[in-house]
């Protein structure tokens, strides 16, 4: 016989069927019966202080575990908190499942006054999200959930959004057999395209790697065509660490370096992974690329977007860089490559930014010294961590760097520690921020202290918000609205329950980021920075 489940239960039910072990979020009046059957269903919560820090929590638990990240919401306000959280995975690609109650099935298009009540809770979701799908009945709710995991198993991950109408969540109705996403094969390489590719690679003097997030998966090729090749790479933020940072061929995270994009500009040929070469990824105008440029992806807008490719591979990259490598191997050995001058161009770009990038770099190389290899680090879109730790911090395949691109968040790396922390217990996690940045999640210290696991926050202290204070200088405007009066945020971190400390030199940070890490709970770790002003 078809059992009767309520709303409630048959969510509960799809989220475990699709192997989901942990949500983040907070519960609130209408979301109750969901609650109610997580734990019954084998389904861990974490309780953050706050959607949008549920939201980044779910994100980077993604991004570590490879396992979708899900998290739950309340109505309204609620749901809207999370919104930011959202657009953030879906310029990342990362696959991040919000679900949340709506209103009821009936509810009159009139407003009544209802808690929560908000025009259209989906047309706002679908402004950041792949796609936001409110169900009809209790017996949708498993087609929903198999919807978004087959989203995150077939296409270019997206967050996704499932709501589910009040009353379905409270009453029982017939549900069928739990609908699960298929198993999606990626599909084959096609050989012309791939023939060509290898050709290309094969005639190249002066060939490039340029790897994004979409490369992770297949970092050992990466690294075996690079060197077959003695080609170069150089990496997006998202793509930081594919390839060791410390390999004789890796440029790390440059495409930003006035000097990288004209040496890009002048290789033959551009092979480029998993990225969208977009203007999030240069900080400024596309180059204009003078040789063939490859490219590799998923998602088959990519191929005319931005750069359009001239050898365009759809697909998943671990496959077609392997037939590709396979390809390229079939052929006559190569003519060898032009001597790449590394030396000299990791030089020029260190050049253009040593006098900034003084205030950070000591205190990096500090915590470069103390961290495991398998360490992960979590960034906010603060000076310390884009101009600072992204150049300047070097991660290998082992380790992560999590950094909030493209949508440029703040106040993502506390809440997104919390979610590596409990994605990966064993492993070394920390929180890098600014002072600015950090204020707008602060309260999820209270979370990493509940959670009771060893958690750095690494704060570099300028004041305020040191980015926009200086391009307002620099637009000859009077500073305005951006010095934020001095907050003892040690103390601060000690009020929440944690541990706090505030260093004055790089050999002060390794020994506080030491204890830390071996000292449960959260420790704020503040590094006052000297700016301009």
């Amino acid at each position: 016989m078809t059992p009767a489940l309520t709303g409630g239960e048959a969510l509960a039910r799809a989220l475990a069927a699709h192997g989901v072990t942990q949500t983040f979020g907070i519960p609130g009046t209408h979301n109750l019966e969901l609650y109610r059957h997580l734990q019954p269903y084998g389904i861990g919560h974490v309780n953050t202080r706050h959607e949008q820090g549920a939201g980044y929590a779910a994100d980077a638990y993604a991004r570590v575990s490879g396992r979708p990240g899900t998290a739950i919401t309340t109505t309204g306000p609620a749901l809207l908190n999370i919104a930011a959280a959202v657009g953030q995975a879906y310029s990342d690609s990362v696959p991040l499942l919000v679900v949340s109650p709506g209103m009821p099935l009936r509810h009159p298009r009139q407003s009544t006054g209802l808690l929560h009540e908000m025009r259209s809770q989906t047309q706002a979701l679908r402004g950041v999200a792949a796609f936001s799908h409110r169900v009809a009945s209790a017996d949708e709710i498993g087609a929903a959930v198999a919807r978004a995991f087959t989203l995150f198993r077939g296409e270019r991950p997206r967050p996704a959004h499932i709501e589910v109408p009040l009353d379905l969540l409270e009453t029982a109705q017939p549900v069928g057999v739990t609908r699960l996403a298929p198993p999606v094969a990626p599909p084959a390489p096609v050989e012309t395209a791939v023939g060509e590719a290898a050709e290309a690679l094969r005639g190249a003097r002066r060939p490039v790697l340029v790897l994004g997030g979409g490369a992770r998966a297949a970092a050992a090729t990466c690294l075996a065509i690079a060197e077959e090749l003695g080609a170069p790479v150089v990496t997006t933020a998202n793509g930081k660490g594919v390839v060791d940072e410390r390999h004789p061929l890796s440029l790390g995270v440059s495409l930003h370096s006035p000097a990288v994009q004209k040496w890009l500009a002048d290789r033959d040929v551009v092979l480029a992974v998993g990225t969208e070469l977009a203007e999030s990824d240069v900080w400024g105008p596309l180059p204009a690329l003078t040789g063939t440029l490859i490219r590799v992806d998923v998602d088959p807008a990519q191929m005319y977007a931005g750069l359009p490719a001239d050898v365009a591979l759809v697909g998943d990259a671990r496959p077609l860089l392997n037939a590709l490598l396979a390809a390229y191997r079939e052929r006559e050995p190569r003519q060898g490559a032009e001597p790449v001058g590394l030396t000299a161009l990791r030089a020029a770009r260190d050049d253009e930014t040593r006098t900034r990038d003084a205030r950070w770099t000591p205190y990096l190389r500090a915590m470069r010294r103390v961290l495991a290899e398998d360490a992960v680090i979590t960034s906010d879109s603060a000076q310390c961590c884009y101009y600072g730790a992204l150049p300047h911090l070097p991660i290998g395949p082992q380790g992560r760097y999590l950094h909030p691109t493209g949508f440029g968040a703040l106040g993502y790396a506390l809440p997104a520690a919390i979610g590596a922390k409990t994605a990966c217990p064993e492993r070394q996690v920390v929180a890098l921020s600014g002072d600015g940045g950090l204020q707008f999640s602060v309260q999820e210290l209270a979370t990493a202290a509940q959670l009771g696991r060893p958690l750095p926050v690494v704060v570099f202290d300028n004041g305020g918000y040191g980015e926009i204070r200086e391009e307002m200088a620099a637009r000859g405007d009077s500073p305005t609205a951006v010095d934020l009066p001095p907050v003892d945020l040690p103390a601060l971190a000690r009020a929440y329950g944690g541990h706090g400390t505030a260093v004055r030199s790089p050999e002060e940070l390794a020994g506080a980021l030491a204890d830390a890490l071996d000292t449960p709970g959260p420790t704020i770790v503040t590094v006052p920075e000297e700016t301009p002003r």
